[in-house]
């Protein structure tokens, strides 16, 4: 289990052993499936944001992300919804703070727990991420 923010700021290693291919700056979330779909980073060489599908990681672990495939970072789309610091609203109208980190599994990527300011969340309960807030269901 890791921490949204401790993978933020970790090198991305490229699988072949070379140089880090930039720095991770968030995870893009899926949460039909509940899990990490993606890893963000910005490249090193130009600065640009780039990202990689979460199935190209080998291991993410408290010393880098490696990735284990040959395929290129793509650039990052415009589509991204950061959840850390997101406003989490319940699907009954009601506000439950912002996201303040989220726990996950390295190895398959499910989202285990949301840390609001509010409390904690389990991840079953989310329901969608938008522009505006992260909806989660009622308990």
């Amino acid at each position: 289990m890791m921490l949204f923010t401790e993978v933020r700021g970790l090198p991305v290693l490229a699988p072949d052993g070379g140089g880090p291919l930039g720095t991770v700056t968030s995870l893009t979330v899926d949460v039909r499936s509940g899990s990490v779909s993606r890893v963000r980073f910005r490249d090193s060489r130009f600065g640009r944001e780039k990202e990689v599908s979460w199935d190209t990681v080998e291991t993410v672990g408290p010393g880098a992300v490696r990735l284990r495939s040959t395929a290129g970072p793509e650039p990052a789309p415009s589509s991204h919804h950061e959840l850390l610091g997101h406003r989490v609203l319940v699907d009954t109208g009601t506000e439950h703070g912002t996201v303040l980190d989220v726990a996950f599994d390295t190895r398959t990527a499910r989202l285990l727990a949301l840390f609001t300011t509010r409390g904690e969340l389990p991840a079953g309960r989310l329901l969608g991420l938008g522009d505006y807030a992260l909806v989660v269901r009622a308990a």
